[in-house]
């Protein structure tokens, strides 16, 4: 595939490592940067036959087949129309749009126009987190009851993301709506997410945006979804997720602790990891940050998809369910009671139910718990199920 860069800072090069890593046969045939300099640089650190500081030129050059926009949040919209405008297949960096409303006309746009359009949402490629999906949707974990995802570090890199107006938010639309997707992924993407109860603040940095933030979204099916999301974690990048469900649990560890510690006293410094805080003393770098994060995996979806003419994994729909999600968490955070998610177009079941189930342990009574004592007993925790009362029952 050709392909037209729309971005040539952190995630752009971060982008253009994994595009021109795994699959080997992909070019970036244009890059368009704000400034000129940036533009050139970047042309020539992947040689780049043509850079322009003209977005329109970028897309529409004539070689070009599909556009990845590693652009600003306030600046998605209009790339997204220029793809349109030009049938172009366009892929979008997360988050899709500053909010719901911006997310849903973006949406509508590509449909409108026919062309092939990928959310790209890393974390939810990343080997650990593929593995762990294929389990939960085999069964592994039974009925999932919670999905808890944690991302939380000292800061992003750009100036653009401190400033909400370009932003559209803080840390809650920066890191939450890579664990949003993360925990609807586990729950079921075809599950409603029905409302949302959130606490944010903002406690140490000097802006007016929120840098720390927590939430609860709440299923149809009863399930839980929760995230953490801070720009305030003093330590490096923490990337956490935890799934819980009525025959097991899974826990995740991305980044901070995968089992790689050095130690060093910064002799021959060089770079650790994304948002590492320090080159000296006890360190944590990351085998193939590339890889770990889910970029090699993701564009081979996008590229695979768009070959195959077949959706990706993640859509532009994708990321309007989750800018709704985290409009719902903004409101929440401004009332401090639970707030209804607003979704506009659905494509998922609806009326689900719980489905919760009672497990017999025979026709008197329903199991409880049932667990080995440290002297050997076996012990049961019974509920009789016309009075409702609950005995416990030892078996020698």
């Amino acid at each position: 595939m050709k392909i037209a860069m729309l971005g040539s800072g952190f995630i752009g090069r971060f982008y253009a490592d994994a595009l021109l890593g795994q699959r080997s046969k992909d070019q970036i045939t244009s890059i368009y940067s704000r400034r000129e300099e940036s533009a050139r640089k970047f042309a020539e650190d992947y040689a780049v036959p043509h850079f322009t500081t003209d977005m329109l030129a970028a897309i529409q050059h004539p070689e070009v087949e599909v556009v990845c926009i590693s652009l600003p949040n306030n600046l998605h919209e209009a790339a997204v129309l220029a793809c349109c405008a030009a049938k172009k297949a366009v892929i979008c960096t997360k988050p899709l749009g500053r909010n719901a409303t911006e997310a849903k006309r973006m949406l509508e746009a590509v449909e409108q126009a026919g062309i092939f359009h990928g959310y790209l949402e890393d974390l939810v490629y990343t080997p650990k987190f593929n593995k762990a999906l294929l389990s939960v949707q085999n069964g592994a974990l039974g009925r999932i009851l919670w999905a808890k995802s944690r991302e939380t570090h000292p800061g992003p890199h750009s100036e653009w993301f401190w400033d909400k107006e370009q932003a559209g938010g803080g840390c809650m639309l920066d890191l939450g709506c890579h664990c949003v997707e993360i925990a609807r992924s586990f729950i079921g993407k075809d599950i409603r997410p029905v409302e949302v109860m959130c606490w944010a603040d903002t406690q140490v940095k000097p802006i007016d945006a929120e840098d720390h933030a927590i939430a609860l979204v709440k299923y149809e099916n009863g399930a839980i979804g929760q995230f953490e999301v801070s720009w305030t974690f003093r330590g490096g990048m923490d990337l956490r997720d935890e799934v819980m469900g009525t025959e097991g649990t899974i826990w995740i560890n991305n980044f901070l602790r995968t089992g790689f510690e050095m130690f060093t006293t910064g002799k021959g410094a060089d770079y650790v990891a994304e948002k590492a805080e320090s080159n000296s003393g006890w360190l944590f770098p990351v085998g193939d940050e590339i890889n770990d994060l889910g970029y090699n995996h993701m564009f081979t979806d996008m590229f695979h998809s768009i070959e195959s003419q077949q959706p990706p994994r993640e859509s532009f729909y994708d990321g309007y369910v989750v800018n709704a999600i985290l409009d719902a968490a903004y409101k929440s955070a401004a009332t401090k009671q639970w707030e209804p998610v607003q979704l506009d177009i659905w494509r998922g079941q609806t009326g689900v139910t719980s489905g919760k189930a009672l497990t017999d342990y025979d026709a008197q009574y329903y199991l409880i718990k049932e667990e080995i004592t440290h002297f050997g007993a076996r012990k049961l925790i019974l509920k009789d199920k016309q009075t409702g009362q609950i005995i416990e029952k030892t078996i020698n």
